[in-house]
């Protein structure tokens, strides 16, 4: 799974998991996440608070985590790999054509479009998030 996918998985799963916690831990459940387009069709159809969730992960965490300025946070908040190497496989998935060198106006970048794709995908992001 791309590293684009697991931060949706993360947030838009978050939802539906609340939702109906006792099919998430089925033993059903790994053939419906299987199917592949599924998540995909059906996230922009609903929109999900993004604030909530990622604020409820941090909690979670007991650190201060920066996760409306900062990618590296917000992949930390979620359980995902928030290494170098991870966020320059996560710039080739989306596109970046900067130096991968200049790590901070990469991460900058990576924030910028992660929020972006979240919103475009039925994510609901607070105001001060909005660029």
């Amino acid at each position: 799974m791309s590293i684009f996918g697991k931060i949706m998985n993360a947030i838009f799963g978050s939802s539906a998991e609340a939702a109906a916690p006792a099919s998430a831990e089925s033993s059903a459940a790994p053939t419906t996440a299987g199917a592949g387009t599924a998540p995909a069709q059906t996230a922009p159809a609903q929109t999900v608070d993004v604030a909530p969730i990622l604020d409820q992960a941090v909690k979670a965490k007991g650190e201060k985590l920066e996760w409306r300025t900062s990618i590296v946070d917000l992949m930390k908040a979620l359980d995902i790999d928030s290494s170098l190497a991870a966020r320059k496989e996560l710039a080739k998935e989306l596109g970046y054509s900067g130096d991968m060198s200049d790590s901070a106006s990469m991460n900058i970048w990576l924030h910028k479009q992660v929020m972006a794709k979240l919103a475009a995908n039925g994510g609901k992001l607070p105001d001060d998030i909005k660029h």
